[in-house]
């Protein structure tokens, strides 16, 4: 039997998911806590992933020369308008926010948590960044207030990770996403659609491997090609191939499909800087995007969870 969600969407929606566990909208607040990236100054680093902005995949988060505090006053005055009531996620975006150590991260979050209206936390990160310490710390503050963690995961094809510079294998997310889970913590995970070395197929059975295993949520991605990166030195080089509107709005209702009903989509399209995005500019229009993607699951008869097994 088909699950039956609100507002006549056929996915589950995170507006959705907490106004269920919380009983009214949430509101992420994203934060710039100051940290790096292992994949940027680490031993191991590769200088970053090729789509990566300076930013760390935080180009809308706070300034990170402000303390937390003064992050999330300006991040729900921002709001204020759009959005009166405070309920907020503190949502550390930016760069590997557990490329730190407990105590770092630990009196970080204990601040945000101290902050009116805060009534969850989430943290983005790495897997290869979660070392047993690192688990219990998180433990400890999902002890104190609701946690989410999310995982940049990107591909499930270490050929595609080697091209990316991704800097880890999909053996490393499984370790790292299994120690979260045995933990008891949410994990959300990101996928992004369009590398130019992966076809259709492939971008599918990324999502059909990531949704066997049953993560609390699933952040869908086009790829951005940002300026200043070496991915978008490649592109101007030699410019490839990027799905068009149509295309992704196919791919990713269809990916939507393989997924558990319970698996919150938590994002169906990216939010890159449009001063520097420089392909593919459809995605600028986030609202149409979207509303493609549900005219899509009407003319097609299509829900989440029609296609999803084990």
């Amino acid at each position: 039997m088909r699950t039956q969600y609100p507002n006549n969407k056929h996915y589950l929606t995170f507006d959705t998911a907490m106004k269920q566990r919380f009983g009214h909208k949430m509101i992420k607040l994203c934060l710039n806590a100051g940290f790096t990236c292992p994949n940027r100054d680490g031993t191991a680093g590769t200088g970053g992933c090729i789509y990566c902005t300076a930013s760390g995949s935080g180009d809308f988060a706070g300034n990170p020369s402000t303390s937390i505090t003064e992050q999330l006053t300006a991040e729900s005055m921002r709001m204020k308008n759009k959005w009166p009531d405070k309920h907020y996620i503190a949502y550390f975006q930016a760069n590997t926010n557990t490329y730190t150590t407990p105590e770092r991260l630990y009196a970080l979050c204990r601040e945000a948590m101290s902050f009116p209206g805060v009534e969850a936390i989430a943290i983005a990160t790495r897997p290869d960044c979660l070392p047993r310490e690192i688990i219990d710390c998180l433990i400890k503050i999902a002890e104190e207030i609701p946690l989410f963690v999310e995982l940049g995961l990107q591909t499930v094809f270490d050929e595609t990770a080697s091209r990316i510079h991704r800097g880890y294998p999909f053996s490393v997310f499984l370790s790292g996403y299994e120690a979260l889970k045995a933990a008891g913590i949410p994990v959300t995970v990101h996928l992004i659609n369009g590398f130019p070395w992966e076809s259709e197929e492939r971008m599918l059975a990324s999502a059909k491997t990531v949704a066997a295993l049953l993560p609390f949520g699933v952040k869908l991605h086009m790829l951005h090609v940002m300026e200043q990166t070496p991915l978008a030195a490649l592109y101007q080089k030699k410019p490839f191939p990027l799905l068009s509107k149509e295309d992704y709005v196919s791919l990713v209702c269809r990916q939507i499909a393989l997924f558990s009903p319970d698996t919150v989509i938590e994002r169906l399209t990216g939010d890159g800087d449009r001063n520097h995005l420089i392909a593919p500019r459809w995605t600028t229009d986030k609202r149409g995007v979207l509303a493609a993607i549900d005219n899509y699951f009407r003319d097609h008869d299509l829900f989440q969870g029609d296609h999803f097994s084990v």
